[in-house]
C-alpha cells in the first residue's frame, strides 16, 4: 500500500519518520523531509503524490496540482481548501507562519487519520501508522470494536485505536496559535425542486469530465459489475480511447452467471478486451487471508472479494489503473439506505381498507394470534415505522442483542446507542428535505468513505494498483446534488441510466447482482468452515463476545439462516483476523468522552 505520515511539533522527535512509514514503505520509494516545524514522509509513486518544500512551507500531498495549493495556501490560508477540487489528502507546515493544515477531499478517498500527543499533531493516512509513535499508543477503542460490528465499518470519527481521530468528508484540521480548528470546509448541498430536462445529458457531460482521458493510458482497466453504472462508464472509458480497454468481472458459484453474463454484454458493446472469473469457497478461503493483511481496519464489506480477484487478473495483464463504478448507486438512489426513501407497499393500499378492514383484523380481532397473523402485523409495524427506526430494527446486531452477544465487561467500555446517534445526527444534519437525499447523504458520510471505499483501495493495493473512482469525481457528486429526488427513487436511476446509456449508443443490458454466498459454503466446504470454527473460538478468547453466543451462531443460526448469518460470521472472522495480526488485547479502560482539544473550535462551513 502507499500513504503519507509526519507530526507538526517543535519538539524533538520521538522517533524517526521513517519507522512511522513502515507500514506502507513496503516494497515503495520513501520520500522524507522536515523543518523546524516537523517532519513528513510520502510512500507514492511521482504520478500518485508529491512532496513540495519551499520557503518554509513544507507540503505532502495525495493528488495534483501541490505547486496551486502552495499558492492558495500563502494568499488565503485555511480557506485554501474550498477552492480545491479532485481527489486528494494533504498535510501542510508552514515554519515561518508557524501553522499547520490537514485535508482531505470532499468524499473523503482518501483517509487521514490525526491525533494530539502533548504538543504535536500526529497524522498518517493510515491508523497504523499513526499507532507507531510512541505519543499515539496502540490501546484499542472498544466503541470502535462495537461500532464496526454494528455498521459494518468503523465509521468516523474515530479508528480502531483509541484517541485516533479521521477527517471527515469535506473537512480540514487547522493548528494555529496553539489551537486546533476542525473545520467543515464543504457540504453536499442538495437542489430539492430541480426541473431538469434532459438529466442523462448532464450525467454523461459530468462523467465525461471525470474520467477526462482516463482511457488513454494503455495501463486502464475497468472492474464491471454487471449494472448499467459500470456498463456506462465502460463505454466512456474506451469511447475515443487511443488503447483498447481491459475490463473484468467476478462471480460467485452458479448465482453469478446472470452478473457475468451482463458484464459481458456490457463489455461487448462497450469494446474492451475482457475477462471474467467464477469463484468458488477455495478462492474465498485464500482471500480472507489476503484482506486481513491489506486492509488497514477490519474489512466489514465481503464484496471486497470480488474487487480482490478483479485487481488480480488487471495486473496479470499488466494494467497499472483500475477504475471501479463505486459510488454510483449511493449517488443515485440504489444504495444501502435507498429503502429508506422508499414508499412502501402497505403505503400505497387505499386508506380505506388498511383502516377498515386490515388494521382491526390484524391488531384487533387477531392481536393474540401468533403465526402468519403475528408475521404480517411485525412487516406492517416496520413499514410503518420512521426511517431510522427502520434502520435500526433491521439491524442484525440489534436482532441478536447486545447483552446475549457481547461480554458484560466489554459492554461496560461503550455506549451502545452511540453508532444509532451518529445516524440519527447525519441524517438531520444533511442539507436536504427529501428522505432520498438524506440517504444520499448517508451512504456518503459513512458507508462510502468508510467501508466500500476502503475495501477497494484494499484490494487494489494488494495488487499494486491505483484505485480511481469516477463516480466520486466533483462534477459527478454535484450534478448529483443537482438532481431532482423523483430520479432517485423506484424506477428513476434505471431510466437515468438507461437514457444516458442509449445516448452514447449502448442500450442496457440485463444487468445482475453477484452476492458472496458465504453462509452456504461455510456449510458445505470443511477448508472454509475449518478457519471460520478457528477465528470464532480465538476470538471468544477475547472476552469481547459470549462464547454461547458464538456456539449458538455457528451451530443453529448459520444453518437456519445461511445467507444472513453468514455475513455476522465473515465481519467477526475479519475482526479476529485483524486483531491477530497485531497481536491485540489491551482495551483503554472506561468509555472515552468528548473532551474539547485545548482552545478548539468547531466551525461550520457556510
Amino acid at each position: 500500500m502507499s500513504g503519507l505520515c509526519g507530526w507538526v511539533s517543535t519538539e524533538p522527535a520521538a522517533l524517526p519518520v521513517e519507522d512511522m512509514a513502515a507500514p506502507f514503505a513496503a516494497g515503495r520509494s520513501l520520500r522524507c523531509a522536515s523543518h523546524g516545524l516537523g517532519a513528513v514522509a510520502l510512500a507514492a509513486g511521482p504520478e500518485e503524490a508529491s512532496l513540495y518544500h519551499q520557503d518554509g512551507l513544507l507540503i505532502v500531498h495525495w493528488g495534483e496540482r501541490v505547486e496551486a495549493l502552495a499558492r492558495l495556501w500563502r494568499t488565503h490560508g485555511a480557506r485554501a481548501c474550498a477552492a480545491l477540487s479532485g481527489h486528494f489528502a494533504f498535510a501542510l507546515l508552514d515554519e515561518r507562519r508557524g501553522e499547520g493544515l490537514l485535508a482531505v477531499d470532499r468524499c473523503a478517498t482518501r483517509p487521514l487519520y490525526w491525533q494530539m500527543a502533548g504538543r504535536s499533531l500526529l497524522f498518517a493516512s493510515s491508523s497504523e501508522a499513526l499507532a507507531r509513535h510512541p505519543g499515539a499508543g496502540r490501546e484499542l477503542d472498544a466503541q470502535a470494536v462495537y461500532d464496526y460490528l454494528y455498521l459494518h465499518a468503523v465509521h468516523g470519527p474515530g479508528s480502531m485505536f483509541a484517541g485516533q481521530r479521521r477527517l471527515a468528508p469535506g473537512e480540514c484540521l487547522h493548528l494555529h496559535g496553539g489551537r486546533v480548528e476542525r473545520i467543515r470546509y464543504w457540504r453536499m448541498r442538495y437542489t430539492e425542486h430541480a426541473a431538469e430536462q434532459a438529466p442523462h445529458t448532464e450525467l454523461l457531460d459530468a462523467l465525461s469530465c471525470a474520467i477526462d482521458g482516463g482511457g488513454e493510458h494503455a495501463g486502464t482497466a475497468m472492474m464491471l459489475g454487471g449494472g448499467p453504472a459500470s456498463a456506462l462508464l465502460a463505454t466512456l472509458l474506451q469511447r475515443g480511447a487511443a488503447h483498447p480497454l481491459r475490463s473484468y468481472a467476478v462471480g460467485f458459484g452458479s448465482g453469478g452467471a446472470r452478473m457475468l453474463a451482463g458484464a459481458r454484454a456490457a463489455a461487448r458493446k462497450a469494446g474492451s478486451r475482457h475477462r471474467d472469473q467464477t469463484l468458488d469457497s477455495d478462492d474465498v478461503a485464500d482471500a480472507v487471508t489476503v484482506l486481513t493483511q491489506a486492509c488497514d481496519a477490519p474489512c466489514g464489506d465481503p464484496g471486497a472479494v470480488a474487487m480482490l480477484f478483479a485487481a488480480r487478473m488487471a495486473r496479470e495483464d499488466g494494467c497499472t489503473r483500475l477504475h471501479g463504478a463505486f459510488g454510483a448507486a449511493d449517488l443515485f438512489g440504489r444504495g444501502r439506505y435507498a429503502g429508506l426513501a422508499r414508499t412502501n407497499r402497505y403505503e400505497r393500499l387505499p386508506a380505506a381498507l388498511r383502516q377498515l378492514a386490515i388494521e382491526p383484523l390484524l391488531f384487533g380481532l387477531g392481536a393474540r394470534l401468533p403465526g402468519t397473523f403475528e408475521r404480517v402485523r411485525t412487516r406492517i409495524e416496520l413499514a410503518m415505522a420512521p426511517p431510522l427506526d427502520r434502520l435500526r430494527r433491521r439491524n442484525p446486531l440489534l436482532a441478536y442483542g447486545t447483552a446475549a452477544m457481547f461480554e458484560p465487561d466489554f459492554l461496560e467500555l461503550l455506549d451502545p446507542e452511540l453508532p444509532a446517534a451518529r445516524q440519527e445526527e447525519a441524517w438531520w444534519l444533511a442539507q436536504a428535505r427529501s428522505p432520498a437525499n438524506r440517504a444520499v447523504d448517508l451512504a456518503l458520510q459513512g458507508d462510502l468513505p468508510c467501508r466500500v471505499v476502503p475495501g477497494f483501495a484494499a484490494a487494489c493495493a494488494a495488487s499494486q494498483l491505483e484505485p480511481v473512482l469516477p463516480f466520486l469525481d466533483d462534477a459527478v457528486v454535484a450534478m448529483a446534488a443537482r438532481l431532482a429526488p423523483r430520479h432517485k427513487l423506484g424506477r428513476g436511476p434505471r431510466r437515468l441510466f438507461a437514457q444516458a446509456l442509449r445516448e452514447v449508443g449502448a442500450a442496457a443490458a440485463a444487468s445482475g447482482k453477484s452476492v458472496l454466498p458465504f453462509g452456504h459454503w461455510l456449510q458445505g466446504d470443511a477448508r472454509l468452515r475449518a478457519l471460520a470454527y478457528d477465528s470464532l473460538s480465538d476470538l471468544a478468547g477475547r472476552r469481547i463476545l459470549r462464547r454461547d453466543f458464538l456456539d449458538l451462531l455457528l451451530a443453529r443460526r448459520l444453518p437456519e439462516d445461511p445467507a444472513a448469518h453468514g455475513q455476522t460470521v465473515w465481519r467477526l472472522m475479519m475482526l479476529e483476523g485483524w486483531l491477530a495480526r497485531g497481536r491485540r488485547d489491551e482495551f483503554r479502560r472506561g468509555p472515552e468522552r468528548a473532551v474539547p482539544l485545548p482552545g478548539a473550535a468547531a466551525l461550520a462551513s457556510g
